[in-house]
Formats: structure tokens, sequence, C-alpha cells
């Protein structure tokens, strides 16, 4: 698989969209998943550069096949957000026709959201995989910081979103956060294998990558012993 997989990291305002002060600002990962045999790509929370997302896709020989979609909100998928509008999912579907992929709880908002069709978003459920050429994607649904948030498995990878960052997790006190969600669901994202390598949805710590045994030691989001001190610490 690793000479099979395709896997990029790109950072926005840096890799791309290096001109737009709202994505330096916001510092968002897009991903890229795909099969290198066969040339074809996922892309993972497209906005910003879309654009340039697809040219660096293309610029390794991959043609992007489809989208990922962590949760709904616009810096991950395009939209309206503090009086900006943000490329995604709309511009990348007029650029190239392709299934989105959201959690069955977000679907119809990601579709609200960017303008979508509700027939372009493919609803899914935890434990579903979404294949790419020879490379199969697991979906885990991780609410909390949105009721659909999911975060994609893939050869000992894990694609975080806003559900688990290297260092904290994604906000609990926005419409539609359920502290107590994002409790089980860091809990049950602490029970895969310690090698998993964490890649979060924002790059709010020095290093942008950490193996899961790495974030549970300095993460504080892992250190109240129940779920009840844990509330009492990030549930306000």
């Amino acid at each position: 698989m690793d000479d099979r997989l395709y896997f990029r990291q790109l950072l926005s305002g840096r890799d791309f969209a290096v001109t737009d002060q709202l994505a330096a600002q916001m510092v968002n990962f897009s991903y890229l998943i795909g099969d290198r045999e066969r040339g074809e790509t996922l892309l993972v929370d497209p906005a910003y550069g879309v654009g340039e997302l697809l040219d660096i896709a293309a610029g390794d020989g991959m043609t992007v096949v489809g989208a990922l979609v962590t949760h709904h909100h616009p810096d991950h998928v395009g939209g309206s957000m503090m009086g900006y509008r943000i490329e995604g999912l709309a511009e990348l579907l007029t650029r190239q026709a392709m299934p989105v992929h959201a959690h069955r709880q977000e679907a119809a908002l990601v579709a609200k959201v960017t303008g979508l069709e509700a027939g372009d978003v493919v609803a899914h459920d935890s434990g579903d995989r979404v294949a790419v050429g020879g490379v199969e994607v697991e979906l885990l649904h991780t609410p909390g910081h949105t009721p659909g948030s999911q975060c994609f498995l893939v050869d000992g990878m894990l694609v975080a979103g806003d559900t688990l960052f290297l260092e904290g997790c994604g906000r609990t006190d926005l419409p539609g956060s359920d502290p107590g969600a994002m409790y089980d669901s860091l809990q049950r994202l602490a029970s895969l294998p310690d090698a998993t390598v964490v890649y979060p949805g924002h790059r709010y710590s020095v290093p942008s990558t950490a193996t899961l045994a790495a974030v549970k030691e300095i993460n504080m989001v892992f250190k109240p012993p129940t779920k009840a001190a844990w509330l009492s610490v990030f549930g306000r």
C-alpha cells in the first residue's frame, strides 16, 4: 500500500491560496488521498484555492474524482463566513463533476452551506468505506464539533478534521456542537492504535502531524480521567 497510496497534506496560505489573507489566518489543511497506479485521488475539505488544489493534484499526475467532507463549516467546504465568500465545493463541481461524501447527519447542511444540489452529496454512515482505485478510506463518525463531523482512516493515518488537533480539539460552543458527544468521539479515537498518525484540520501547533501516542501524551483533552471531569473543564 505504501507504494500505491498517494497522500498529501496541504496548508492554506502556504501551499495554496497564498495571497488570501483569510486562508493564511485560518490555517486550514486540505488533503489528497489517492491511488498512484490509477492516477485518481479524493480531495478532503476543498476550500479557498480550489483551482490550485486541482492543479497540485494534476502536477502529480493525479485526477480528482471525489471529495470527502469532515464537516459543513465554510472554511472546510466553502460558502459565506464572517462576511467573506470562500471558494469550495460549488467551484470544485463547476470545474469537474464528482461525488461529495459527507456524513448522513450533515449531508443536507453541506448542500445548503455550499449551494449544491442535494443529489450532489452522498450520505454515509460511520464505518462506510469510500474507494479510490485500490485504496479504501474508512469513514468514522465523530460528532461533537458538529453533529455530522467525521474523520477518515487510511493505511494507519487519521485525517481528523476539527475533531482532534495535535493540541486541543474542535470548539464545542457553536450551534450544533455537543461537549458530551465530543468526549465520546475523542475516546473513540484514543482507542485506535498508538502508531496511528494524526493529520488535523488546522495547523494550531508547530508540528503538522504526530502519532496518536504523542498526541495523547501532550494534548490536554485526554487528561481528565472521567467524562464528568472532562465536561467540567471543556464543556463550558
